[in-house]
């Protein structure tokens, strides 16, 4: 196996890892360890190119140094990524490989499940590295994130509805959801309980079928979801959706859901604020997620009360930065920002 360093000037540590025999090549992105080890999920897509891969590794690792500090949890931000399809490409030997080379950091990335992967996943690398959470079973087990990232985010819309209209209640309130993965599909469950109805989209033809059954849903075609009127769009699927070609289209006050960098650049959050649409910022918004790892990497007894607490903490994070932003008279994902870098460096100073 081949585990070259990649020269970067805004990451601590970048490694490119290939085992040819193997059919594995991915990355590892270490952003940040000044809160601690660098935390975050592996994920698996079919990338076009290194390139692509490479760009996605560094956003996202970037985004988890913003959300383990905004959910207030002492980790670092990493992440990590295979290129593959994991409905084929997907077997154990490749992911012992990468765990081989997650291992030989030593501590300073400690990864879970992502997009492409599941804690059955989780426990193969756990076979080759001490620095896999996420696991089903074991003492500190927290398994499968998704249902506490969708609470998380399910929270989120709640509080931008109170921001936007002084009440969290979201019965008949119209959400449109891209996206009904696993997070997506918990989102929905939550919603509809709260009486919420239901517009959905998917590559994935049989989920959409499935979302029509399970929860009574309307669905639309994938490039449509952005013009599609709603009280509130949910996107639960790639990065890089709000940008100058769908915002304009974008027909919702409040935009909030569990996608890693939503916005395409920084300018597409002022674009949003421009016009009046209120944005969630992801890394607040999908942080329930991590937050249930971290139990499990810290090795917390009671997980339920953990999780339970850091998710009140994180809304009222949430909130707080919404009524700041507004305050201000700027986008909340630059007030994000400037808060839990504020976090950081106070972080940093104390220790």
């Amino acid at each position: 196996m081949t585990v070259t360093a990649v020269a970067s000037s805004s990451h601590e540590e970048i490694y490119r890892v290939e085992e040819t025999s193997v059919g594995l090549l991915g990355f590892i992105a270490i952003h940040s360890t000044r809160l601690g080890p660098a935390a975050g999920g592996l994920r698996m897509r079919p990338y076009t190119s290194e390139d692509e891969a490479l760009t996605d590794v560094m956003r996202l690792s970037e985004g988890m140094t913003y959300k383990n500090a905004a959910a207030g949890l002492p980790l670092g931000g990493g992440k990590a990524v295979i290129i593959g399809d994991p409905a084929k490409d997907k077997s154990p030997e490749p992911l012992r490989a990468f765990a081989r080379a997650i291992e030989g950091l030593e501590g300073r990335y400690i990864t879970a499940e992502d997009m492409g992967m599941s804690p059955a996943d989780m426990a193969v690398l756990a076979e080759e590295t001490r620095f896999a959470a996420g696991l089903a079973d074991g003492a500190f087990a927290s398994g499968d994130p998704s249902p506490i990232t969708a609470r998380g985010i399910f929270n989120a819309i709640r509080t931008a509805r109170a921001h936007k209209h002084g009440s969290r209640d979201l019965d008949g309130v119209t959400v449109a959801v891209q996206g009904l993965g696993h997070v997506g599909w918990h989102l929905c469950k939550f919603l509809t309980k709260a009486g919420a109805k239901l517009i959905v989209t998917d590559i994935d033809e049989t989920r959409v079928k499935m979302a029509i059954a399970e929860f009574g849903t309307k669905a639309v075609p994938l490039a449509d979801i952005y013009s599609t009127e709603a009280d509130v769009f949910a996107p639960c699927a790639i990065g890089g959706i709000l940008n100058a070609q769908t915002i304009p289209q974008l027909k919702t006050e409040i935009v909030a859901g569990g996608a890693n960098n939503q916005l395409a650049t920084a300018a597409d959050a002022a674009a949003l604020h421009d016009r009046g649409i209120l944005y969630a910022p992801d890394f607040v918004a999908n942080g329930g997620g991590i937050i249930n790892v971290a139990s499990e990497i810290r090795r917390i007894k009671d997980r339920e009360g953990f999780v339970a607490e850091k998710l009140q903490a994180l809304d009222e994070t949430m909130a707080a930065i919404l009524t700041q932003a507004k305050a201000a008279d700027v986008s909340p994902a630059q007030m994000a920002i400037a808060t839990v870098k504020a976090k950081i460096e106070q972080a940093s100073r104390a220790a």
